[in-house]
């Protein structure tokens, strides 16, 4: 038998959408205090919010006719016709929240319009909504959750310990906070302040402000204008040196229109653009503002409105990972060698490490073109992007890497030697050259340098040649022993193989000749037949498809390896000099192919610190 759901029912299957957690309630309560016009906002959470969420803001307020309809399903002052979906420019627009809420928790609204005497406050439970009854409090609103799930036990133990709860809570209104520097946050946690920001802060200072400002340093200005004529995209953002990467895409934060959002397009741009930079298995950390149309993106795809869809994805993509790799080729990517290394005494405070960062702090919060006590709308962001400069420094603070003339150019393949001579060069162990720049002493992986340089030539010669390496035919074919499905998938890698420059046939059910082998491979010694035994049983056990190009870079990254100087080689003069060269003019030297760090740098002030001369 087919049945009417009672309204209580309903708004519980709502709230099993909606209302997963605390953070869940403080996550909708807050985008209504945002939405309503507050400028200041103050959440209090007792025992991770499961016993109490209590949010105030400084809002329009809710008119009393209008509180007993904020508790209903589906009631909304946000959009009133089929038509405002596709343009929706709010945070909240479902309508749905308050009353779920209501529906797993004992909620109490207080609210004052800035046109009434008085506010008015109105309570709800099981469902039931009360009557609205006068009372004191100032203009804006406050809202009360408490006991959450008290009357749905089965989902209450689901819950995780209070500690837990409250971090989810607290990670939510970071992100609030980040996406809406104009407004003021204060958390408090069981009595104890664990956010206290101030209204009206620039962009830049509202991030470090929640990330660390010991992290400004490793951070990277991206700023992209492709927007005109209410369409196009608009992003502003700062990203991480490839040395701060993390093991999880948590410490991404990205927002469309003031709006948090986790969206695949955006993170794979973000993992390309960092390509070869950091390693595989890590994650670059980045806040980004992206504006857009509201016409532009769908955001009524998700319950929570955590994900998004874009009209134009690849036009997203494609800003975002040109703006991100801009960045990168500007910067000075060499990582410092880490700070733990270096010893301070007693109560030691490094007073000019200090006051230069407070000077570099004040001069490229002034480069960002006051834009304003928010991110949105795009004209105060385009305003901040017209005044910042391309790396995030001031010009005379630039590394010399950065400055115009001296962008660092893709290898040159007409030789191995150079004319132009490099700075003194020591090798240690066979394995480390050590040299000087401006900025102290740099220490390189001989092998990792190396490495990158033979990437960027295989690279530069695919594209010489048309999208294929040049390739040269072997007088004997190199035999391969191979498992009978490794020969079997042969015709799959064809494309691959063409591309890459190598002529490979089944010689028999378990063996494979390599026919032609890429000259460049040759000429750096690599042995045709081990390199295809590697290749195949890395496609046996990673299984990438051959007509991606991140396949090809993969089996580019294993080419550039087996190519390169080894640990142990030793190294004549004229190498020396011509790899030393050759790090100045190609792209993303400060890492190898894989990620991992080509070179190291001791700065002036460490060495002075280590032998107690500041």
């Amino acid at each position: 038998m087919i049945r009417k759901l009672p309204p209580l029912l309903v708004n519980q299957i709502a709230a099993g959408e909606v209302i997963e957690r605390p953070a869940s309630i403080v996550k909708e309560v807050v985008e209504n205090a945002i939405d309503a016009g507050a400028g200041r906002i103050r959440v209090e959470l007792e025992e991770g919010g499961v016993e109490l969420v209590r949010v105030v803001d400084d809002g329009r307020g809710i008119g009393r006719e209008q509180m007993p309809l904020a508790l209903e399903p589906h009631a909304t002052s946000k959009i009133t016709e089929p038509g405002d979906l596709d343009r929706i420019g709010t945070l909240g627009f479902r309508g749905e929240a308050l009353a779920s809420i209501a529906s797993v928790a004992r909620v109490t609204i207080r609210s004052r319009t800035a046109d009434e005497d008085s506010a008015w406050v109105i309570e709800a439970a099981d469902g039931v909504i009360g009557d609205v009854r006068p009372a004191a409090g100032p203009h804006g609103t406050t809202f009360e959750a408490r006991t959450l799930f008290y009357n749905t036990p089965a989902r209450r133990k689901f819950l995780r310990t209070p500690q837990t709860e409250k971090t989810r809570c607290v990670e939510w209104l970071r992100d609030l906070a980040l996406a809406h520097p104009a407004l003021a946050f204060e958390v408090v946690c069981d009595g104890k302040v664990v956010i206290d920001l101030p209204p009206n802060q620039l962009p830049r200072e509202r991030i470090l402000a929640v990330l660390g400002r010991e992290q400004e340093r490793e951070l990277l200005e991206v700023s992209v204008d492709q927007f005109d004529d209410a369409r196009g995209v608009l992003i502003w953002g700062l990203v991480g040196m490839p040395s701060i990467a993390r093991p999880t895409p948590k410490a991404q934060h990205v927002f469309l229109n003031g709006r948090l959002i986790r969206d695949k397009t955006v993170q794979h741009a973000l993992k390309e653009a960092y390509r070869g930079l950091i390693e595989p298995g890590r994650h670059p950390t980045a806040v980004l503002v992206v504006e857009m149309s509201p016409d532009a993106i769908d955001v009524n795809v998700h319950p929570a409105k955590l994900e998004v869809r874009f009209r134009d994805q690849s036009m997203v993509h494609s800003a975002i990972l040109h703006g991100v790799r801009e960045a990168l080729r500007r910067a000075d990517l060499t990582p410092a060698a880490p700070p733990s290394r270096i010893e301070f005494g007693p109560g030691h405070v490094d007073a000019d490490a200090q006051m230069f960062a407070d000077s570099v702090r004040a001069m490229r919060d002034e480069a960002v073109a006051r834009a304003g006590s928010a991110f949105p709308p795009v004209e105060r962001v385009r305003e901040a992007l017209a005044g910042a400069s391309p790396t995030g420094f001031p010009p005379e603070l630039s590394p010399i890497g950065d400055r115009p003339g001296h962008a660092p150019a893709r290898a040159e393949t007409t030789g191995w030697f150079s004319p132009k001579p490099a700075s003194r060069v020591l090798q240690v162990h066979r394995s480390y050259l050590v040299t000087e720049d401006e900025r102290g002493i740099v220490i390189i992986d001989q092998h990792a340098l190396h490495e990158r340089v033979m990437f960027e030539k295989l690279l530069e010669r695919l594209e010489l040649g048309g999208g294929s390496l040049e390739s040269q035919g072997l007088l004997t074919p190199a035999v391969v022993e191979a498992e009978p499905r490794q020969v079997d998938r042969l015709d799959d890698l064809a494309p691959l193989f063409a591309r890459l420059g190598i002529e490979v046939q089944a010689l028999g059910p378990r063996s494979v000749g390599v026919r032609a082998f890429p000259t460049l491979l040759l000429e750096r010694g690599v042995e045709p037949g081990e390199f295809m035994a590697d290749l195949l049983e890395r496609h046996d056990r990673e299984g990438f498809a051959p007509g991606d190009e991140a396949a090809l870079h993969e089996v580019l990254d294993m080419m550039a390896c087996k190519a390169a100087v080894k640990a142990g080689d030793r190294l004549t003069d004229a190498e020396l000099d011509e790899l030393m060269n050759l790090r100045e003019r190609v792209e993303r030297s400060a890492s190898c192919p894989h990620g991992r760090p080509t070179t190291v740098r001791l700065s002036i002030d460490q060495l002075e610190k280590l032998f107690h001369r500041r």
